[in-house]
């Protein structure tokens, strides 16, 4: 595998296998963002969990039995046929009780068109008031609007007056509606509105809301559960979640109170039909009754009370019972036209039935022709009486029937147990909450550092530069001491103060590991340089900050403490600063002499170290690249090489400029900087070839501000040791 595509997945160690040991060194490295990231997320679940809205739960019991009027040995076959019988499953009774029917009878009710909710501070406040016990609320029976605004709305009523009960009410925009008073209507510019209670303190406010009712019974449904227990029990379990635990109850409750009471009036709606239909007829049956009675009277009278003889007498009982059949035929065909049609087997009987039945009347009204003329005029006056007669006794019969059908109709329907909701609130789960959102964080943060790590591509192993034929001549650790120094620095330039700490590690601090490096790649320079062409080396690299200044200027003070004659010249005449390092000014410097504004010597500072002088960047030219051009920079060079024993030249990063091109080719070693974590490969791939490609050989490279990571450890990569003195003498 090459060392590229082993740099763009740091936590691969072979072509399909995970690097378990730097895996568990990368979370070691980050084990502080793990957990502050975890923390946060565990105090944010903490805090959620203490200040959401408790949610409640109420829930009911209703009995759902197979429909019978129970009356069925009472009335007999046909009636509990026609008022009893037939099952309704459980899933259509679920839907009644969800339908807008049943729930809009609560809504109507409850007024739950209207919804009062108190003005808390936002997010917190509604938490704190809950925990601190305060029951602040505003109940409200009644709340219309005038004709010319329509529901959704939301008005502010704010309390003036908590004794007297006093409020006013507010709309949207700020304009003051109505005043009013608690437990009295108040009414104003089309406005009605009935306050029951208010708890609150004078200026506390309630946000009024009017949703129209259709949103109302939509809400009703979302919060409203209902399931069977168990499998064709006929048991519904009702469910209602609110945050208040009273509330929820009393919705619950009308919810059932309302199915049970729709129930028993369907139940009981055909009898009442069909009871309202027979006292509506049974005037007109009695008239004809009467009427029959009297014509037979008044016949007998004028006929002196004719006797009908045994034939004719029993003619007329067959017929009369023969129009006794074809009314029952005509109430069972009324009953038997809603259930089936005429193709039924049982619809073909009854017509087949009447038919016999008025084959047969036909057959006696001849027999009755061949009587004489009183005998067939008394015979038939009495046939109509009778047969009047048995009619509207048997409509008084079935109105009596109906009646008690009505009057002791209870539905299939009952209620085991009313609503009642839990003391404790069904969500949120406190506990439950703040593990999920501890272990949420604990594996964000994980992710967010393993992501991190295989997306980033800076080396940290001297190992991946040297597989692209580029040597790493020291791996440099990072220095908190010249961390600690630069902040102070930064700090007192913010401040506008001229106390400038000595920031040159060489010389503030030279047991520090960093300076304990920089020696050991002093002796490797020494044998680098013996083939060289000169005693000039150009220190470059890939891209800025990544600490070249620092290791030019620590390194030329470490090699002038050996008693080597060093210059150092800043040739990074763009964004140069390692004045600072040396405690000198940046005027004049390279860019003025190279100007031709001043001389060699007059550009020499001495910043104050033994065999070490130091050339500045000096005024920022407009055209660094064409003054490093100049054939003075090769005359100062020359110069330099001839009476000093190094000649150390600092110069910009190679991708950003070609300033580095044009020193290179006086130089006789070109050493490039990347540093620890930032620098890929590739980059630095790049800036090797892009030397090349001007002629100038890369002699190796140097690797910055090196951290000791357990990630390297684990890794397998190697680092450096902490070999510094020790001072015995306490």
């Amino acid at each position: 595998m090459s060392s590229t595509i082993k740099n763009q997945s740091n936590l691969v160690g072979g072509s399909d296998e995970i690097d378990l040991a730097k895996l568990f060194g990368i979370l070691i490295d980050n084990k502080i963002k793990i957990i502050v990231i975890t923390f946060v997320f565990a105090v944010v679940g903490i805090v959620y969990a203490l200040f959401v809205t408790p949610i409640y739960k109420a829930d009911a019991l209703i009995q759902v039995e197979a429909k019978s009027s129970g009356m069925g040995t009472m009335l007999g076959g046909d009636m509990a046929d026609m008022f009893g019988g037939g099952d309704s499953s459980s899933s259509t009774e679920i839907e009644i009780i969800k339908s807008r029917m049943v729930l809009g009878q609560t809504v109507d009710k409850l007024n739950l068109t209207t919804q009062v909710t108190p003005d808390y501070f936002p997010i917190f406040g509604q938490g704190l008031a809950r925990m601190q016990g305060a029951q602040i609320h505003a109940d409200i029976s009644r709340f219309e609007l005038p004709n010319t605004i329509a529901a959704p709305a939301s008005y502010t009523l704010e309390v003036i007056n908590q004794k007297k009960g006093e409020y006013k009410l507010i709309d949207s925009d700020g304009n003051h509606i109505l005043t009013g008073f608690v437990g009295q209507l108040s009414s104003d510019h089309g406005y009605k509105i009935f306050v029951t209670d208010i708890h609150a303190n004078d200026g506390d406010m309630f946000t009024v809301s009017k949703r129209t009712r259709y949103d109302a019974i939509g809400i009703l449904q979302r919060n409203l559960s209902v399931s069977e227990q168990g499998k064709q029990t006929g048991i519904l379990q009702l469910s209602y979640t609110g945050p208040n635990r009273l509330e929820i109850a009393k919705i619950l409750n009308n919810i059932s109170e309302n199915y049970f009471l729709q129930n028993v009036e369907r139940n009981s709606a055909e009898a009442e039909n069909s009871l309202e239909f027979l006292k509506k007829h049974l005037p007109e049956v009695k008239t004809k009754l009467t009427a029959a009675e009297d014509k037979l009277n008044n016949y007998r009278q004028a006929n002196e009370s004719v006797d009908l003889p045994l034939e004719a007498k029993s003619a007329l009982d067959t017929m009369v019972s023969l129009e006794s059949q074809l009314n029952e035929l005509t109430f069972k065909e009324s009953d038997i036209s809603q259930r089936f049609t005429k193709d039924h087997p049982a619809y073909i009987s009854l017509l087949d039935k009447r038919k016999t039945l008025l084959a047969e009347k036909a057959r006696l009204n001849k027999k009755v022709e061949k009587l004489p003329k009183t005998q067939r005029e008394i015979l038939r006056l009495t046939r109509d009486v009778e047969v009047n007669q048995q009619i509207y006794v048997q409509m008084l019969n079935k109105v009596q029937e109906l009646s008690i059908v009505k009057a002791s109709t209870v539905g299939n329907v009952r209620i085991l147990d009313s609503a009642q909701s839990a003391s404790a609130p069904i969500k949120p789960k406190k506990s439950l909450i703040v593990v999920l959102s501890t272990l949420l964080g604990g594996m964000l943060s994980v992710a967010i550092v393993v992501l991190k790590a295989a997306f980033h591509r800076g080396v940290e192993n001297p190992d991946e530069i040297e597989a692209i034929g580029l040597p790493v001549y020291a791996s440099i650790p990072e220095s908190s001491w010249q961390l600690a120094s630069d902040k102070k620095n930064e700090k007192s330039k913010k401040n506008h103060q001229d106390t400038i700490v000595q920031s040159l590690l060489a010389v503030a601090n030279p047991a520090d590991l960093s300076i304990e490096a920089l020696r050991s790649l002093r002796t490797s320079l020494h044998f680098a340089m013996m083939e060289a062409k000169n005693n000039i080396l150009m220190i470059s690299g890939p891209s800025p900050g990544i600490g070249k200044s620092f290791v030019s200027a620590n390194m030329a003070a470490v090699m002038a403490q050996a008693g080597q004659r060093v210059l150092v010249i800043d040739a990074d005449m763009r964004k140069g600063r390692m004045e600072r390092q040396m405690c000198v000014d940046s005027k004049p410097g390279l860019a003025d002499y190279l100007s031709g504004r001043e001389s060699i010597e007059s550009v020499i500072k001495a910043p104050g170290i033994d065999n070490l002088d130091f050339i500045a960047r000096g005024a920022v030219p407009p055209n660094p690249s064409e003054l490093l051009m100049h054939p003075r920079m090769k005359t100062l060079l020359d110069w330099a090489s001839e009476n000093y024993d190094l000649v150390l030249v600092d110069t910009p990063p190679i991708l950003a400029v070609t300033d580095p091109a044009i020193v290179g080719a006086h130089a006789g070693t070109t050493m490039i900087v990347s540093r620890f974590g930032l620098n890929p490969i590739k980059e630095i791939e790049v800036t090797k070839n892009r030397f090349e490609q001007n002629g100038i050989e890369v002699k190796g490279c140097i690797l910055n501000a090196v951290v000791k990571k357990a990630s390297s450890t684990y890794g397998g990569s190697y680092g450096y040791y902490n070999y510094s003195y020790v001072n015995d003498n306490k």
